[in-house]
């Protein structure tokens, strides 16, 4: 895009010069001059232009050029419309669904003249190659939305880079930052940048459930309630000080798929609630709750391999609660042996399950129940009864029980375990 101004007409006095080019250079010059001075220093690297003077016959034109985007964009200053309101300056991290979403609500609630705080930039994780056939390198979900808003984004490969650092202490100059799922340790030196601090919104009733998986982690233990906590941020990973807590009440079947996004829905909430207390020095890392050490749980990064249910070692409520937190990633399957022994095993993603009060004698002979709408039931060691409702056999879309069943044509399934696929 280029922007122009034209100087006003020079006048008479001038134009009757008997060099009129040099009068209107002589102007031009001037008119450069107090334009130049009216810009805050280091504007034009701020904003990322470049202005370009050229004469005209009759006018003076300026343009500016937007230059080629650095890795990540420059942020620039920001000032409020009425200047007797100081606003602190807050720094969005974040990159996933989730985080976009609280972006849009913490940015709306910005623009109410009465907010006390304004988004002046987002850091997110680089653009990535997220479509494998067509090879298109797409930002993240953050980096859409702040795109989407016009809001300056930084996409540091690390957020260790000095160059990131400087940029952020030097031209960003946060007063408050705030990370939700943002997947990358911050160093000392960041945490140290804003002088508010660091605020994270995190999906677990800390100190239960530190780390990188607290809502798997908390499905997977059948924790009734769950929740969500604001605290600010330290080295040691979710071990800060609590700013605020909720707790929620869910339903038995409830998975991740759905809870994790009403729990960050709960704690953007509770952030915004709790930015005037913090930007205005009521709550610190100093009067914040202390986490008590000795109630700490590791929600610790799941592998790929525990998806796996063993229904000859685990409960019927066990692999509920595995298939509810893993709903997302990795998901849950068992191998079935469908009809004659001799026949390849399939690999089966049981997708949505639940836990049957009756009791019956062991067995790994699966059946679906008589009833409309029962699901195929597998019977754990203990005779607790898994009903799975919804299944995804290798290489074949979701299913509910009914549909695969009729597709057995009459076979039987039996459930294997370990050595049954060895």
């Amino acid at each position: 895009q280029t922007k122009s101004k034209v100087a006003p007409t020079p006048p008479s006095s001038m134009t009757s010069s008997s060099s009129p080019k040099h009068s209107l250079a002589t102007v031009a010059g001037l008119f450069v001059s107090a334009m130049v001075a009216s810009f805050r220093p280091c504007c034009a690297f701020q904003l990322g232009v470049r202005l370009s003077v050229r004469h005209q016959p009759y006018s003076l034109s300026i343009a500016v050029h937007h230059h080629n985007t650095r890795p990540y964009s420059h942020l620039f200053s920001t000032t409020s419309e009425n200047a007797e309101i100081q606003k602190a300056r807050v720094v969005f991290l974040g990159t996933p669904d989730v985080a976009a979403a609280s972006l849009k609500t913490i940015y709306e609630r910005s623009q109410d003249p009465s907010s006390c705080y304004e988004i002046v930039g987002v850091v997110t994780q680089p653009n990535k190659r997220r479509k494998k056939r067509s090879g298109k390198i797409i930002a993240s979900p953050v980096g859409i939305v702040a795109e989407e808003l016009g809001i300056p984004t930084l996409t540091p490969e690390k957020a260790r880079d000095p160059e990131f650092l400087d940029e952020l202490q030097n031209e960003v100059k946060p007063d408050l930052c705030i990370t939700a799922a943002y997947g990358q340790y911050l160093p000392k030196r960041f945490l140290a940048t804003p002088k508010f601090g660091t605020l994270n919104i995190h999906p677990s009733l800390l100190p239960r459930w530190r780390g990188s998986s607290p809502v798997q982690r908390s499905l997977e233990a059948g924790d009734n309630p769950v929740g969500v906590s604001v605290l600010f941020t330290v080295s040691k990973m979710d071990a800060g000080p609590i700013v605020a807590q909720e707790s929620l009440e869910i339903d038995a079947d409830e998975q991740a798929t759905t809870l994790l996004p009403r729990l960050f829905e709960i704690g953007t909430q509770l952030l915004i609630d709790s930015i005037q207390s913090v930007t205005s020095g009521e709550i610190t890392m100093d009067t914040a709750t202390v986490q008590d050490e000795s109630l700490v749980a590791e929600a610790s990064m799941i592998d790929s391999s525990e998806g796996q249910l063993w229904p000859q070692k685990m409960t019927a409520v066990q692999c509920h609660n595995r298939v509810r937190g893993f709903s997302m990633w990795p998901g849950c399957f068992l191998h079935f042996q469908i009809g004659d022994d001799d026949t390849e095993p399939v690999k089966v993603k049981v997708i949505k399950s639940r836990v049957l009060e009756e009791k019956m004698e062991p067995t790994d002979v699966i059946e679906i129940g008589q009833k409309k709408g029962d699901g195929l039931r597998m019977v754990c060691f203990d005779g607790s009864v898994l009903e799975m409702l919804q299944v995804q056999p290798a290489t074949r879309n979701v299913m509910d029980a009914k549909s695969f069943a009729n597709g057995l044509q009459g076979r039987s399934v039996r459930w294997l375990n370990g050595e049954d696929e060895s």
